[in-house]
């Protein structure tokens, strides 16, 4: 039994960090209807930004203090990430308007190979280390309750309640101040929340960049787990079935999709994995996936779509 809620605890935090990519699609999509390719590119733009000002705060004032320097950091690197969401509103999805949904997803391609090569130019190429203090060694608990307690990884329990905090934080956005209000008409309805004078113009920077702090975000956590690297485009490819899971439009859905993914991968890969020689973990969450596609195309909490004819 300790066994199983080890692997249970382990799968609901690595599904709790799948749950804040997630969230990066379901925003822009909810609000714009945008599919955006570009979220993995934004992780690892906003991650690189905040290692190298990270690394060059003490070069440049002489202060030492990582406590400080990481403070700096993630400011310069949430401004920097509200700049690149005004520019790509401003530059690109401004004037695709109306387009099909194929040019939409291609423009946001091109953005994901730009912000790639631009944050490598600017940044580097190497990789680098985000340290903001999360703790590595593993901790033993419940010794008493079952025989040998049960392993957890402090750093990822840290992780988990960062992005925790971070999805309550949106939710009491979305739910109780007057933009996530007009955030949520535009999701329902562009032309009736034009109508009643909800700028849609606007409402779209607003979300791309909540969609880069969160990006900001969940680089910063990835990069401290993984190290700052081009292989961090890759976690947005890991969301994919997440929110394919929970629904396009839903965030409550991108919650429960992580952890519904994260539970699964490990105990499959557990308890699975031996009779078909390892590697679910891999795979697990695309072949779900590609299950909810066949049956339930809009996933666990989407909006069915029924068209009239």
């Amino acid at each position: 039994m300790g066994f199983f809620l080890e692997t249970l605890l382990g799968g609901l935090m690595a599904g709790m960090l799948y749950s804040l990519v997630a969230l990066g699609f379901v925003l822009i999509f909810k609000a714009s209807g945008v599919f955006n390719f570009a979220q993995g590119a934004m992780v690892l733009f906003a991650a690189l930004a905040m290692a190298r000002f990270a690394e060059w705060f003490p070069q440049w004032t002489g202060i030492e203090n990582k406590i400080i320097a990481n403070l700096f950091a993630f400011a310069v690197a949430a401004v920097i990430m509200f700049i690149v969401a005004w520019l790509i509103e401003r530059l690109v999805l401004r004037h695709l308007v109306n387009q099909e949904g194929a040019t939409l997803l291609m423009a946001t391609l091109g953005i994901a190979y730009f912000l790639d090569g631009l944050g490598q130019s600017i940044f580097g190429s190497a990789i680098y280390q985000i340290n903001i203090g999360m703790p590595k060694e593993p901790l033993m608990a419940f010794q008493d309750t079952f025989p040998g307690g049960i392993l957890i990884n402090k750093e990822d329990l840290y992780a988990a309640a960062i992005a925790a905090t971070l999805v309550a934080l949106l939710s009491l956005f979305f739910q109780k101040t007057t933009t996530g209000r007009a955030l949520r008409a535009v999701a329902d309805d562009h032309q009736a929340a034009q109508s009643i004078g909800i700028p849609l113009n606007r409402i779209w920077v607003i979300v791309w960049c909540v969609a880069g702090i969160v990006a900001l975000v969940a680089g910063m956590i990835w990069g401290s787990k993984l190290g700052v690297q081009f292989s961090l485009t890759t976690v947005a490819l890991r969301a994919l079935p997440v929110v394919i899971l929970g629904g396009l439009t839903s965030v409550p859905g991108a919650i429960i999709g992580g952890l519904i993914i994260g539970v699964g991968e490990k105990l499959s890969e557990v308890y699975l994995g031996p009779m078909v020689g390892g590697g679910i973990e891999i795979w697990f969450a695309y072949v779900l996936a590609l299950v909810f596609l066949l049956f339930r195309p809009q996933g666990l909490f989407g909006e069915k779509i029924i068209d009239r004819v």
